[in-house]
């Protein structure tokens, strides 16, 4: 089974659940070849398997000259038709105004290059994780590829996560990703709900359930692992971002202080609101007890997790949090936000606490429930720990997608749904043979 992964950035320090499903289908058996559209940072490199990761990874931005030349020349020779057809389509899914078409022309130029080198490596599958640009330009080189190869028809296929997605439908045009892949991998249910909502009843059986796992036997806690019993440390982590909501953790941390609780606050992550956070830990005379880690690498993060005492991620948005499944396998007891696909991971009252986003109040209660009792904190971070083995493996997500791969893919030769825009079927004959060349 040879496929093609495509991401934004590849591999990126908020998306390490990409790079362990490529791994764990690769010791399945997989023949996977990882593109990105931007190249990631060296900064951004902050562990050996990501390092592996972005030696083997082919970077399409930003662009070399001759290879981005060569491969429009490629594509005009072999089967001229196959480049109007694609950009035609990149122009009929533009947003509205100049800048939408612009991009889309970007886009376009990025899928020839996509589309070059997997035919060279005999890559005619690409899979996507996130709906956003990586969507785009895979849409499009697979279509690129089926008009100019019909014999050998190309796919692609996306793992839908939410919620930036579901933010603007039209704009990121997830109806029409929907209608043209393959099948998409929704990573919840309520993800899988919000799809239903976009599209035609005949769409829904593409739709297939699968959590997003994580290496259970990375995160294990060791016997030795246990957080100061002479202080209470709520772990976050995450980027530091609006959507987090850490400056309702913050407050609910002054909330706490003032009932007479000592309590510290540990922050790993990086992001734009950085300073704006430190600030408001100052304005709320909590800067002592505050900790900003900065970004930390998966050869570091268990060891941030053995320390803490709880771990809380109170954000606004969010699909399934791969932090809150690591923290529950390290059997720390969470408190989230009662929103989207959080709860069929948290389990309220057993695996963790949930409450109402943006409420302070409610944050505070929950983690002063937890605070005061230990053996409460025990026993959820054992049934958590169960619910993420149980549910939210990497080795039981990786055999789900690996079968998926396998059951829609291996009748390659079959109709797949592929089509050319009726309004271009003459011009693509006067351009020639689809093929020739």
């Amino acid at each position: 089974m040879k496929l093609a992964y495509l991401c934004s950035k590849y591999p990126a320090v908020s998306h390490t659940f990409v790079l362990r499903e490529v791994n764990a289908l690769r010791k399945l058996g997989a023949d996977i070849e990882t593109f990105s559209i931007r190249r990631a940072e060296p900064h951004e490199l902050l562990a050996d398997a990501d390092r592996q990761a972005f030696a083997s990874t082919y970077a399409i931005l930003p662009a070399r000259w001759f290879t981005l030349l060569r491969a429009h020349f490629r594509l005009l020779t072999v089967s001229p038709r196959a480049y109007l057809c694609g950009l035609m389509l990149a122009m009929r899914m533009a947003p509205a105004g100049l800048r939408g078409h612009l991009w889309q022309v970007f886009y376009f130029v990025e899928s020839v290059i996509l589309w070059s080198q997997c035919d060279r490596r005999d890559l005619r599958h690409i899979h996507v994780h996130l709906g956003n640009v990586a969507a785009d330009v895979a849409l499009l080189a697979a279509h690129i590829g089926s008009v100019a190869d019909p014999q050998q028809p190309w796919s692609w296929s996306l793992t839908i996560h939410g919620p930036f997605e579901f933010f603007d439908v039209s704009h990121f045009r997830v109806a029409e990703k929907l209608k043209r892949a393959r099948f998409v991998v929704c990573i919840s249910d309520y993800a899988r709900s919000q799809l239903m909502a976009l599209s035609d009843r005949e769409m829904w059986d593409k739709l297939q359930v699968i959590h997003v796992g994580i290496p259970i036997e990375q995160f294990t806690r060791t016997a030795d692992a246990n957080p100061s019993p002479e202080a209470f440390t709520i772990l976050f982590i995450g980027r530091l971002v609006a959507v987090k909501g850490q400056a309702i953790l913050l407050e609910a941390a002054a909330l706490l202080r003032d009932r007479g609780h000592s309590v510290n606050v540990v922050i790993a992550g990086d992001g734009p609101l950085r300073s704006t956070l430190e600030r408001l830990a100052e304005r709320l005379e909590l800067a002592a007890q505050v900790s900003f880690l900065g970004a930390v690498g998966q050869d570091e993060i268990k060891a941030v997790y053995a320390g803490a005492s709880v771990f809380c991620l109170p954000s606004f948005a969010e699909g399934v949090p791969g932090v809150l499944m690591e923290a529950m396998a390290m059997e720390l007891p969470v408190v989230s936000t009662r929103i989207t696909g959080v709860p069929e991971l948290v389990d309220d009252g057993r695996t963790g606490l949930l409450v109402a986003p943006g409420r302070t109040d409610q944050l505070a209660d929950a983690l002063e429930r937890l605070l005061v009792d230990p053996a409460l904190r025990r026993k959820m971070g054992s049934m958590a720990r169960e619910k993420v083995v149980r549910e939210f493996n990497t080795q039981t997500s990786a055999e789900q997608v690996y079968e998926l791969f396998a059951s829609y893919l291996e009748g390659r030769g079959e109709d797949q749904g592929v089509t050319v825009p009726s309004d271009l079927e003459n011009a693509g004959r006067s351009l020639g043979r689809p093929g020739a060349g």
